[in-house]
C-alpha cells in the first residue's frame, strides 16, 4: 500500500528555517522530519511512499537520492572513487519524489498522483506532525465501516500552562492540558480510489470542500487516537521536538501497549 507525504507547502510560520529549504526538511534530533514521519510508517511495514513535492522540490529530491549514503557507512577508494556501501539497518523504503507543483493546494497534489495510486486503498499524511499513530489498527478501522475515507482525530497539545482549581483555590500549575474533549485533524488519513472524484479543484485544501463534501455524504469516519501526536508549525514545535528526541525512544515510536494505555488513561482522567 502507498502513502503519499504532504510535502509542498512553504512553511511561512518556519520562515527562518524554510527560507533556505522546504519545511519537510527542516530537522528534528538531527534527521529532516520527513523522515521521521516515515519511521512511523515503517514500524508497521509500509515503506512504498510517494512524496508531493512543491516549494523547493529539487532539495527533497536530491535529499531521496542520496538518502543511501546518508542512513548507511560507506567505504571509498579514493583511486577511482568506487564507493561500497555497509548497511546499518534494513529500512527497505522505496520512495517516488513528485514534483506536484509549487503553489498547488493539498487537494491539488493528491489529485495529480492519480496515475501512481491506480486503483488501490492508499493513505496520506503531512510531513510536519508526528504521533505514534498504530497504522494497524487506523487500517483496520478504515477497512471495518466501508466508507471511502478516514481521518485520524487526535488532541490538541497545549500552547499554555493550566491552572488547576479547586472552588477558588489553586491546587497546582501544570505544564500541560488534556483537552479531552476537543478532537482536530491530525493527518494519517486512508482513502479509497473513489476519494479522487472529489479533487476537483487543485487550488483549494483537501481541508475545505473535498472533506466538507465527503462528509455531507457521510464517507468520511474518524479514528480516534489517545496517544502522542505534536505537530512542527512554529520554532516552539520544532525545539519541543527536538527536545523530546533525546529520550531513548522518542514518544513518537513508544508503540507499546503499556505506553498507550498510560496515555489513553492520562486524557480520559
Amino acid at each position: 500500500m502507498k502513502t503519499i507525504l504532504l510535502a509542498g507547502g512553504l512553511g511561512s510560520r518556519l520562515a527562518e528555517e524554510t527560507v533556505a529549504i522546504p519545511k519537510p526538511m527542516v530537522e528534528v534530533g538531527g534527521r529532516p522530519i520527513i523522515a521521521r514521519v516515515m519511521d512511523i510508517y515503517c514500524h508497521f511495514g509500509h515503506t512504498d511512499f510517494i512524496v508531493a513535492a512543491g516549494y523547493k522540490a529539487m532539495m527533497l529530491k536530491q535529499f531521496f537520492a542520496n538518502y543511501h549514503l546518508i542512513a548507511n557507512d560507506i567505504s571509498v577508494s579514493v583511486d577511482t572513487g568506487e564507493v561500497r556501501l555497509s548497511p546499518i539497518s534494513k529500512g527497505g523504503w522505496t520512495v517516488s519524489v513528485v514534483d506536484t507543483g509549487a503553489y498547488t493546494m493539498t487537494s491539488g497534489r493528491i489529485a495529480r498522483l492519480r496515475d501512481w495510486i491506480g486503483d488501490e486503498t492508499f493513505m496520506v499524511t503531512y510531513s510536519d506532525g508526528l504521533g505514534n499513530v498504530d497504522i494497524g489498527a487506523l487500517l483496520e478501522f478504515h477497512r471495518s465501516h466501508g466508507k471511502l475515507a478516514t481521518v485520524t482525530a487526535v488532541q490538541p497539545p497545549a500552547r499554555f500552562g493550566n491552572i488547576e482549581l479547586v472552588g477558588d483555590r489553586v491546587q497546582a500549575f501544570t505544564e500541560k492540558v488534556r483537552r479531552y474533549d476537543t478532537w482536530i485533524n491530525g493527518g494519517f488519513f486512508v482513502f479509497e480510489p473513489a476519494v479522487f472524484d472529489y479533487l476537483v479543484d487543485e487550488m483549494e485544501p483537501l481541508e475545505q470542500t473535498p472533506l466538507a463534501q465527503l462528509t455531507q455524504d457521510g464517507e468520511l469516519m474518524a479514528y480516534r487516537h489517545f496517544g502522542f501526536w505534536h505537530p512542527m508549525d512554529t520554532v516552539r514545535d520544532r525545539n519541543t521536538l527536538n527536545e523530546l528526541c533525546m529520550e531513548d525512544t522518542p514518544p513518537w515510536l513508544c508503540f507499546d501497549e503499556k505506553t498507550r494505555r498510560r496515555e489513553h488513561l492520562a486524557l480520559a482522567i
